[in-house]
């Protein structure tokens, strides 16, 4: 992969737009998909419950936070237009029913009001974010006392050996995470580490952890 392309496909994991960017959506489904199974195990999610994604693309995944129990409502905050756009093609009965709802929006500006969110959770975003302590701060505000954070990305070994991660992304030790967690108001319960199967970059094998770290608004 040569520096031009890497640098493109940066930008387009932090705001995907256009046909790569549809293109760069439906990839994540894929190499994201266990993060999500992770993440949703670890979360929960209980009748009534009122949950908020971060950073939810295309949305591929709604179906499997919601199912059948229409006592949960969704929330999806992106500020990529193009996926809000596809999340809305694809979660077309939901959206209908009221049970799912999205928001253009960053996560430093988020639409709800304080204390009115039982669990939020955004995997993967957490690198693109300037100042993260003014996001989760946010997040904070939106929670419920007591309320859930959950929050999930790619261990440190593996992100510093991903090429397209020297363009425009922070990487983060669990140490630095856990501070930045802990100074916004939240408690961190445990982080709990997963493997995955190894990826392969230009001939190099990489291996793959996720975190997901369990948080809790105090």
């Amino acid at each position: 992969m040569d520096k031009e392309f890497l640098q493109q496909l940066a930008q387009q994991l932090r705001k995907p737009d256009g046909d790569m960017g549809k293109k760069v959506g439906e990839n994540m489904n894929a190499s994201n998909a266990l993060m999500n199974t992770f993440t949703l195990q670890e979360m929960g999610i209980q009748p009534n419950d009122t949950i908020l994604e971060i950073g939810m693309g295309n949305g591929f995944f709604i179906k499997d936070i919601v199912g059948d129990d229409d006592s949960i409502t969704y929330y999806g905050c992106d500020y990529s237009e193009l996926m809000i756009s596809e999340a809305t093609a694809l979660n077309k009965l939901y959206i209908e029913t009221g049970q799912v709802k999205f928001f253009l929006t960053s996560a430093d500006k988020l639409p709800f009001q304080s204390h009115s969110i039982d669990k939020v959770f955004t995997i993967n975003t957490i690198y693109f974010w300037s100042n993260p302590s003014v996001e989760l701060t946010e997040i904070h505000r939106v929670l419920k006392q007591g309320g859930k954070f959950f929050l999930t990305v790619r261990s440190k070994s593996t992100m510093e050996n991903i090429p397209v991660t020297q363009f425009g992304f922070k990487i983060y030790d669990q140490h630095l995470l856990r501070d930045l967690l802990e100074t916004s108001g939240f408690k961190v319960h445990q982080v709990i580490e997963k493997q995955e199967p190894d990826m392969e970059f230009n001939g190099n094998t990489v291996k793959v952890s996720t975190w997901i770290f369990c948080a809790e608004a105090v």
